[in-house]
């Protein structure tokens, strides 16, 4: 089916009705780069913003799901926007997933919109194929803004404790001290039970408060991600994929030379240089799967840019496809990615399972779109709350890379830096 396309001037002030049209819409799936605060992030975006509503064929897989969403592209030959799960891991290696599942969402779910909306700069580009273009534009120009009305507290209990969470680093520690692992990603749960809510105020009151370069909201009926992520996982233009690992994290200040001092001080960390290059080593050898040979390089090393609320250390990774590899390889052979697992990636894994308490849902995984063409960019989903309606459940999840460098206490500080944004969300809902 033929879509109709047409432009249109956008102005700043046509994003709050957009972004509350969609949300409305059932699926929905909101790419906001928040371009205007985020200019300076690294190789940029292709579009500022990129909503899919509506939906025309959906893909929701717990096997052989790469080898679906090939299919499921191959038949639309159409825009394609979903999440891919941590646990479609499983699928990928022989590991496995016994923890706690309160979100029991699809390894993979895709779906292709009945309206494809992207924004670059001053032009908004509605693709439709029901209604016409310029009804659509209408019904947003036309949309009222609902104020968040969000005033009951939200009580979030962490699902290990403080202690707890210090033995399962120095747990981490030991096997990397025996030659397990290098470095693995060690993540904490809170969470928060029968809880009704509006997921899109919470995900409003989330970009206030922390409005990131790889933000998302996903509406899946009853599965909802509200997604303040400054990572990107991985990206193709072409036959150009390049990787953004963020390893390294420091806080913000107020006071300008306290906020350079803390900069500063993230480039030279020693530990947090550690994690990024070992990292950066892996998504190497990730992208060479799929990589016309001498093609991959590093493009950028330590390099630190500031967020509203941190400072995050990023390493661009880069090469050429092979052109005998499909683009679902490209994806498949670099997931789950490196910063969200460790090195080496299958025994980190196996660790992350054993001394985490819960599945992480869509938390690890990654949001993004897929154009016609093939081409695609994806997150990382970090600095994320998840919501299942049916059983009423809202959690978020923080956490950081273990190295032999770690110090306990200062990576327990590290995740309370990494959710700040998060509670001050919940203490804004009190």
């Amino acid at each position: 089916m033929q879509r109709q396309s047409s432009t249109f001037v956008f102005q700043q002030e046509h994003k709050a009705k957009l972004i509350q049209w969609a949300s409305n819409q059932h699926p929905c799936v909101i790419l906001d780069s928040h371009s205007t605060q985020n200019k300076d992030y690294p190789n940029g975006f292709t579009y500022n913003l990129i909503i899919g509503v509506g939906a025309v064929d959906e893909l929701s897989s717990n096997e052989n799901s790469f080898e679906k969403l090939k299919a499921f592209h191959q038949k639309h030959q159409d825009w394609l926007l979903g999440y891919l799960s941590y646990d479609l891991k499983n699928e990928l290696e022989d590991v496995h997933s016994n923890n706690e599942d309160h979100h029991q969402v699809s390894n993979l779910q895709f779906f292709v919109p009945e309206i494809v909306i992207t924004v670059l700069d001053e032009e908004m580009t509605i693709q439709t194929l029901n209604d016409s273009c310029d009804e659509v534009f209408d019904k947003i120009i036309n949309t009222e803004i609902i104020e968040n009305t969000i005033s009951k507290a939200i009580d979030i209990k962490p699902r290990i404790h403080h202690a707890e969470y210090i033995r399962g680093v120095k747990s981490f520690l030991h096997h990397i001290q025996i030659g397990d692992i290098y470095e693995a990603n060690y993540c904490q749960e809170f969470y928060a039970e029968n809880v009704k809510t509006n997921p899109f105020e919470l995900y409003q009151s989330l970009m206030n408060t922390s409005p990131t370069p790889f933000s998302a909201f996903c509406n899946f009926g009853e599965q909802y991600l509200m997604c303040a992520s400054p990572e990107r996982f991985i990206k193709k233009s072409g036959d150009i994929i390049i990787s953004q690992p963020i390893k390294g994290t420091a806080k913000r200040s107020l006071d300008s030379t306290e906020d350079a001092e803390l900069k500063a001080n993230l480039y030279h960390s020693k530990k947090d240089r550690t994690e990024n290059v070992m990292i950066v080593d892996l998504v190497r050898n990730d992208l060479s799967r799929t990589a016309k040979q001498k093609t991959v390089k590093v493009d950028e090393l330590f390099g630190v840019y500031s967020f509203s609320n941190v400072h995050q250390m990023i390493s661009t990774i880069s090469c050429e496809l092979d052109e005998k590899h499909h683009f679902t390889d490209v994806i498949k052979n670099a997931f789950p990615m490196g910063s969200m697992t460790g090195a080496p990636k299958i025994m980190a894994t196996e660790l992350i399972e054993k001394f985490e308490h819960t599945k992480r849902g869509m938390y690890s995984g990654s949001v993004g779109y897929i154009t016609p063409e093939g081409d695609f960019d994806f997150n990382v989903v970090i600095r994320s709350l998840q919501y299942n309606a049916a059983n009423q459940y809202l959690s978020y999840m923080v956490g950081g890379a273990i190295t032999h460098n770690s110090v306990p206490e200062d990576e327990f500080a590290e995740c309370e830096v990494k959710a700040d944004a998060i509670k001050r969300v919940m203490r804004g809902v009190m």
